[in-house]
């Protein structure tokens, strides 16, 4: 069993779950969460292809998250989703915590995985991350998108 967990892309676990908020919901999403008991650790304007606001909340004192992302544009991916979603907000993501960021790119595109993205790119809080197609392999569509994150790799 060790053996194949070595020949793994080198998943560790889950980094977060995102969830999408209608603009001008955020702020009360994140206090109905501090409210359940969640701690704030990072907040921040995305900008690039992304074009969100990022609340990221700490579940007690484990690594897992849970991501609040709200649209700062029509143009943002994440309004396009809650605008396919009949309005609403809800699930943009799962985002699993990998050791080696470029490995697992390379790992998961040589076995035919759909990315997204071209190559790992400059995530928020200074990660590295890449998107998976909800469509995510020949053989199995998951049905919703997976972002893989490598943590402090690089300087926000």
């Amino acid at each position: 069993m060790d053996s194949e967990i070595k020949q793994t892309p080198g998943f560790l676990f889950f980094d977060h779950v995102a969830i999408s908020v209608k603009p001008g919901e955020l702020e009360a999403h994140v206090n109905a969460y501090l409210t359940m008991g969640f701690k704030e650790l990072h907040r921040e304007d995305v900008l690039g292809t992304d074009q969100v606001r990022e609340v990221l909340l700490q579940v007690g004192d484990g690594p897992n998250l849970v991501q609040l992302i709200e649209p700062l544009t029509p143009e943002s991916p994440v309004a396009k989703q809650i605008e396919k979603n009949g309005g609403r907000g809800g699930l943009a993501h799962l985002a699993l915590r990998v050791a080696d960021i470029q490995a697992a790119f390379d790992y998961l595109k040589e076995r035919g995985f759909k990315i997204i993205d071209k190559a790992p790119r400059k995530g928020s809080r200074g990660t590295m991350v890449f998107f998976l197609h909800p469509k995510t392999t020949e053989a199995a569509a998951f049905g919703y998108i997976l972002e893989v994150v490598q943590e402090g790799c690089c300087h926000a």
